[in-house]
């Protein structure tokens, strides 16, 4: 929420510095993220109000014009300028009028660029300055023409000191709906420096006919439209809305449009209220000859309606309508609709201001994907009390800016008024929870401050007894005014104790720590965790195939309010998001190496929620060391140090009966891609990522590594208890054995069977050489170990190494038809 200080003073005295009040705020619970002080950038000297004295034309070119500008000094000054809203006679317009030396934002430079201005020659002319459009000054966009400001603006005053401003930017937690407005704020203030409140009582002035006769007003559906006023106003004349309205707007970050518009903008923003316009002969009545009728009531499954912004929408059974005789004329709370809009031949006006359910609005503006400002203020939930405030200064305002005729009287239909809340505070509480000794009369004073109506119960616990106001819709327990009491007091002051009793003892969670373990060990070989959205687009997970054929949408869940049209579906795979995680990181640095755990979400036949198993992902790109003056040309990252970190992690994590062998997977690339299981259970895919697919994540063109592994499953075979072999004393002896075999033999596969028959002292194997050629002959290799062998009592002789030597090589031929390379 945006709060400009120049507002808030209107309600609230403001003698305090900016850092005080800051700081005032945060800790009252009204976080300011953010300060903004407009006009810091103007220079006082150079960027002033100015005058327009006289505009004739360029004498050498048809689009430009020469204005004389009356700037406060003796000698007027001349500047050349194409604005269009400056014409050949003009004079008497007030604008800001920049000198030579002046800094200013360039309208034309694709990035934040300031430049300053010079004196220069234009067609032959000497320009002395310029007359300033919006965009130069950096108020907003607007670059069509000059900036025109009210004829009252004091020529030759600092522009800055005419329009600058500091604008709050507060971060508001949902239970602080009641401060979502300039009013609220202002309230809020005052409670908590002591500053003196004064909102003024709001009067019309009612000159029209009375409104009784003029609109029907039912509401069939009052569980989800407790209260529904209206106002009519006649002759109203649709045009700009004043310079300081559309001021206020824009700095509270709305974007005037036009009088009647922006007048229902700017009391929301002021009192917290939305507001609608209809176009009165706009709306049918439901009988023939009456007026104007306004149904509220819940949308009949899949009626329709083209909503302001030209969209036709399709309602839902739950979902509230604002209606008329003829049907649909609104979506309650979220937008009106395009067959009752102002339009620039709207002469009467009938205006909305209702209460909605917060929870109805929240939903149809999610499923409707409408995020209108009304919307957010009517879902967090506004007071019913502030139809009619509401309904007043709006009224007012279109009579003085707009040329209308209020009716007399209000349309209010209030058929569900919610009873006062009373709720007591005993003293005692505010001691046992926060910690503070307050009396009774303390508690009374800040919760009067805040609007509570208090009374003071004696006893010997005096208790406090609070009504609440009908806008703190979130207070309705002891402990909501609890919290009003910290935030008065500060919750900087609250002292700090630590827990009287001792922690329960805490149970283990295998499953976290081992996850947590996973984490660890990669991090440990040099990864990044990341994390990613949950939900991904069907055209994302289609680039993991080679021709990007689509996955079937059936197969997907699918989210019914989506985030945007690019995430509406649950993730299956992390592989997609990983990538382009990777892809988004190398467009900035050379180097990526990231892991991700996540769950993904797969249908379950005859389920209503699916499965949620955890998946893990690495990918890797890049060099293979980090470039520094002892690695500066290395090599790249590749298959063998994938297979190298998946292999360190599954020693980490005492798995056992870890095999790896070739297989086919439509991301990775063809001889490149290998399946992991354990203990024969599938564990996952790895390797290096196929070219075409690299291409449709727009990667680099070198070797990207990606590992897709089942988390479940490495959690399953953990053993995270460690055990240990007693360290022989005696020396070790050493063979090598190269063996060749078919091409298609796993090298693992070998290895096994090597361990398995060597006995107890074959303590280590190592694959050392792999050759391939002409003289072991088409379709097979050589594998080369060495064997190394240690018994833990005695010296082991070259004869006894020798014949287990023999045994491995009898077993290899038998079962793979292994022969010994000579």
């Amino acid at each position: 929420m945006l709060v400009p200080i120049s507002w808030l003073r209107e309600y609230v005295n403001l003698d305090m510095p900016l850092e005080v009040l800051v700081e005032r705020l945060t800790f009252g619970g009204l976080e300011v993220v953010g300060v903004e002080r407009i006009g810091e950038t103007w220079d006082r000297d150079t960027v002033v109000v100015g005058e327009v004295v006289s505009v004739r034309q360029h004498p050498n070119a048809d689009r430009l014009v020469l204005v004389t500008i009356n700037y406060g000094k003796e000698q007027p000054l001349e500047v050349v300028t194409g604005a269009p809203n400056l014409k050949v006679g003009d004079s008497g317009q007030k604008v800001v009028f920049a000198m030579v030396g002046a800094r200013l934002i360039d309208p034309y430079a694709d990035t934040l660029r300031y430049q300053t201005l010079k004196k220069s020659k234009i067609r032959g002319v000497t320009s002395e300055g310029m007359v300033c459009s919006e965009k130069e000054l950096g108020i907003s966009e607007e670059h069509t023409g000059i900036m025109i400001l009210p004829d009252d603006a004091p020529v030759g005053m600092p522009f800055a000191d005419y329009w600058g401003d500091t604008v709050l930017e507060l971060d508001l937690t949902p239970n602080l709906a009641h401060a979502s407005s300039i009013v609220g704020v202002a309230r809020e203030v005052a409670a908590m420096t002591g500053a003196t409140l004064h909102i003024p009582a709001l009067a019309v002035q009612a000159e029209g006919e009375p409104i009784e006769g003029k609109i029907e007003i039912e509401i069939q559906d009052p569980d989800l439209c407790p209260r529904y006023s209206a106002a009519l106003i006649r002759g109203v004349k649709i045009g700009p809305s004043p310079m300081w309205m559309q001021r206020r707007l824009t700095l509270a970050g709305m974007r005037p449009i036009n009088n009647i518009v922006d007048i229902t903008n700017y009391v929301m923003l002021e009192w917290g209220q939305p507001l609608h316009a209809f176009d009165y002969h706009r709306l049918q009545s439901r009988t023939p000859g009456g007026p104007p009728t306004i149904i509220v009531r819940r949308a009949h499954q899949g009626e329709r309606m083209t909503t302001l912004d030209g969209v036709q929408r399709e309602f839902t059974d739950d979902m509230l309508l604002i209606t008329d005789g003829g049907g649909p004329v609104a979506v309650a709370g979220v937008m009106g609709g395009e067959d009752s809009e102002i339009t620039e031949d709207t002469v009467d006006i009938l205006l909305e201001s209702a209460n909605f359910y917060n929870i109805s609005v929240r939903r149809t503006a999610a499923r409707l994907k409408i995020p209108s400002e009304a919307a957010q203020h009517f879902g967090k939930g506004v007071d019913p009390e502030l139809t009619v405030v509401a309904l007043r200064r709006a009224a007012e305002l279109m009579r003085a800016l707009a040329d209308g005729t209020v009716a007399q009287g209000f349309a209010d239909a209030y058929p569900n008024k919610p009873a006062t809340k009373v709720v007591d505070l005993p003293t005692t509480e505010v001691t046992r929870i926060l910690g503070i000794t307050l009396s009774a009369e303390e508690i009374a004073r800040m919760l009067k401050s805040l609007d509570f109506a208090t009374e003071i119960i004696p006893g010997e616990s005096p208790v406090v007894r609070a009504t609440v106001p009908s806008f703190r819709l979130d207070v309705s327990l002891p402990a909501d005014l609890l919290e009003e009491v910290a935030r008065l007091y500060g919750y900087d002051r609250l002292p700090v104790s630590l827990l009287a009793e001792e922690l329960t003892v805490q149970m283990p969670n295998r499953d976290l720590e081992v996850e947590e373990k996973v984490r660890d060990v990669l991090v440990g070989c040099g990864l990044t965790e990341i994390i990613t959205y949950s939900m991904t687009s069907l055209a994302s997970v289609a680039r993991l195939n080679v021709d990007q054929t689509p996955p079937d949408p059936k197969s997907y869940i699918e989210i019914a309010n989506p985030l945007n049209r690019e995430q509406r579906f649950l993730r299956q795979t992390l592989m997609n998001t990983t990538l382009e995680t990777m892809a988004s990181n190398l467009r900035f640095v050379e180097r990526v190496a990231v892991l991700e755990i996540g769950s993904v979400y797969l249908r379950e036949e005859g389920e209503a929620l699916p499965a949620e198993p955890r998946r893990l992902s690495i990918g890797l790109c890049g060099p293979r060391e980090a470039r520094s003056w002892l690695s500066s040309e290395g090599e790249n990252f590749g298959f063998y140090d994938l297979k190298g970190i998946i292999e360190t992690l599954c020693a980490r994590l005492g798995i056992q009966d870890v095999h790896v062998e070739a297989t086919q997977h439509p991301t990775l690339h063809p001889g490149r891609a290998a399946r992991l299981s354990i203990g024969g259970v599938d564990a996952g895919v790895f390797g290096e990522v196929h070219p075409l697919v690299r291409a449709n994540f727009d990667l680099p063109d070198e070797t990207v590594c990606l590992a897709e592994l089942d988390l479940e499953v490495l959690l399953s075979a953990a053993r995270l208890t460690e055990s240990f072999a007693a360290i022989s004393r005696m020396p070790a002896l050493k063979l090598d054995l190269a063996v060749v075999v078919d091409e298609q033999t796993p090298s693992d596969q070998v290895a096994a069977l090597i361990r398995e028959t060597g006995g107890a002292t074959l303590v280590d194997v190592v694959l050392f050489d792999v050759y391939r050629g002409a003289q072991i002959g088409e379709g097979k290799k050589s594998l080369a170990y060495s064997l190394t062998f240690q018994a833990m009592d005695r010296t082991l002789t070259t004869e006894e190494a020798t014949k287990q030597r023999e045994r491995i090589v009898a077993r290899l031929s038998r079962e793979l038809g292994a022969t010994v390379r000579g």
